[in-house]
């Protein structure tokens, strides 16, 4: 007969030969133990369904009260931890999960089915002496396991005294039992009997420790196509999968990641929620470009926020942040102001510090064509593309001398004017001149006399309630096809708290013309505008 193909284990279907002993050349003894509660799968004698969920719920439970235990005694010499007990409850199911060892087992001999004693492996994952509830016994096909699996491949060509030897045992948990069996099925049809995520789970975990790699790229096929939730997407990125087989649960990784990214791109509005989320979800948020902030400031001073509550200890504080926090802000995009905060924060090392805020400087000093080349590479595309700011970055060159003097440039690109129109607007990030906040905003706007649409381009001074200043400023825009700045419009201004001052229509045309492939604004897609602030009065 022809085997059929399978659908998830990419080769011929073997269904018809699981556990029959016509086409089985060996017994497989399986030994059913207790389970430990903290393990996955614990969820009840033979369960196996909600396994490895129940250990993550019990893991964010043990999470939880030890945060509420850190918060009521940070006064404490002795204090506890989180991270060190959440490592310690890792190592500790680590170790109960270790991979399976083929050894010979010293109980006495099974009588095999031809009447030849059979020498036991113990592939257990638990303790021995841990008393057995049950013993199951199927027929397989050694050619078929070892064909799927290295282990069980090792188990069959190194693991047995005598080449006629007919059985193996493995020893597992009460909880693993519905998972194994489901693994056994799968290495011969390529099939599994359910869609459940928890089960699932479990078989994948199953699957990471008997080394059956296709199997775990169907689990994790399944799971990324299932519906996803905060836990569960935590979960994923958590799981203790061996380093081998991490390839194969990539894609479920890559799915929760996007999952988080998505979920809390509003970091400003999850804000409380996203302070109990760990360093692995995190680490998927933060890594967004579509991540929607007000500035790349707000990213820094939140993950300093996050630090200091979930890191209590200095030096374990200082070891996060420089190892797998700092690298995903992007410093080039904060304002000058707060990377003179990042030279003198005592959480993080200073040595880094001036590296970043030096590789900040350089790149906000360099040619646009230079930084659009950086935000586009590959391999530096994750420290110079910019977000989705909420306030535009901008490029700001300050003089102290004659007067308080500063130049603020802004670049918007065209599809950014585009989603202006009819009545949009952009600000940008706050700049400071003499102690005073100011901001640029680019509007679409009807002209005075509501006859058409056009660009318009405002100052506004930040700090409402603050003291009167007067400011001289004039507007300039790069112009094809010579490339330079040519100024649009000059005045002096006093402002006072909330206050801004602009023309509705910088350019003295209309929208359309503006937005015109062939306009004499945009150079290689980019508008580039430029406000000169000055104070001459003291």
């Amino acid at each position: 007969m022809d085997p059929d193909f399978s659908p998830g284990g990419g080769g011929p279907s073997f269904e018809f030969a699981f556990n029959e002993v016509n086409f089985s050349d060996r017994e497989l003894r399986i030994e059913v133990v207790p389970g430990d509660d903290d393990a996955p799968g614990s969820s009840g004698a033979g369960a196996g369904g909600g396994g490895l969920a129940d250990w993550a719920r019990h893991r964010k439970r043990r999470r939880e009260e030890l945060l509420k235990e850190k918060e009521s005694t940070t006064h404490m010499s002795d204090q506890t931890n989180c991270n060190e007990v959440e490592a310690e409850e890792c190592d500790a199911y680590e170790e109960n999960q270790e991979e399976p060892v083929a050894m010979i087992e010293e109980s006495p001999p099974d009588v095999g089915q031809d009447g030849d004693d059979g020498q036991g492996i113990d592939s257990s994952w638990t303790v021995v002496g841990t008393p057995v509830l049950r013993v199951k016994t199927i027929y397989i096909s050694s050619a078929i396991l070892a064909a799927k699996s290295p282990f069980f491949f090792k188990l069959f060509s190194n693991g047995m005294k005598e080449s006629d030897q007919r059985h193996a045992t493995l020893r597992i948990t009460d909880s693993e039992e519905t998972a194994l069996m489901e693994l056994l099925s799968f290495m011969y049809s390529g099939k599994l009997t359910t869609t459940e995520p928890t089960l699932l789970l479990d078989i994948l975990m199953a699957a990471d420790k008997f080394e059956v790699v296709s199997c775990m790229r169907y689990c994790s096929q399944l799971l990324t196509s299932s519906p996803m939730t905060t836990e569960s997407a935590l979960l994923y990125l958590d799981l203790p999968c061996s380093i081998s087989m991490a390839a194969a649960v990539q894609p479920l990784t890559d799915a929760a990641k996007d999952f988080l990214a998505v979920k809390y791109k509003d970091l400003t509005k999850f804000q409380d929620e996203v302070m109990n989320i760990p360093l692995a979800g995190i680490e998927a948020i933060l890594s967004s470009n579509d991540l929607q902030v007000a500035s790349e400031d707000t990213i820094y001073d939140f993950l300093l926020r996050w630090a200091r509550s979930q890191y209590p200890k200095p030096e374990e504080r200082r070891e996060i942040l420089s190892s797998r926090l700092l690298p995903l802000v992007r410093f080039s995009h904060m304002t000058c102001r707060k990377l003179r905060k990042v030279l003198t924060c005592t959480d993080i090392d200073h040595e880094q510090a001036t590296k970043c805020v030096t590789e900040a400087l350089l790149y906000k000093a360099d040619a646009p064509h230079r930084q659009r080349a950086l935000a586009a590479d590959a391999v530096t595309c994750r420290k110079f593309a910019e977000r989705a700011y909420k306030y535009r970055p901008l490029k700001v060159v300050e003089f102290d001398r004659p007067y308080p003097q500063c130049i603020a440039y802004l670049d918007l690109k065209r599809e950014e004017c585009s989603r202006l129109f009819p009545s949009g607007r952009i600000y940008s990030q706050a700049f400071h001149l003499a102690g005073q906040g100011f901001f640029l905003s680019a509007h679409c706007n009807m002209e005075q006399q509501s006859t058409f649409y056009c660009f318009g381009l405002f100052l506004g001074m930040q700090e409402k309630g603050s003291m009167s200043v007067t400011v001289d400023y004039e507007f300039a825009a790069r112009t094809r096809p010579s490339g330079e700045f040519v100024s649009k419009y000059k005045g002096n201004y006093t402002f006072t708290g909330g206050k801004a001052v602009g023309y509705r229509n910088l350019f003295a045309i209309p929208w359309q013309t503006f937005m015109a492939d062939d306009s004499l604004f945009f150079i290689d897609g980019m508008l580039h505008l430029r406000a000169e602030l000055t104070i001459k009065q003291p």
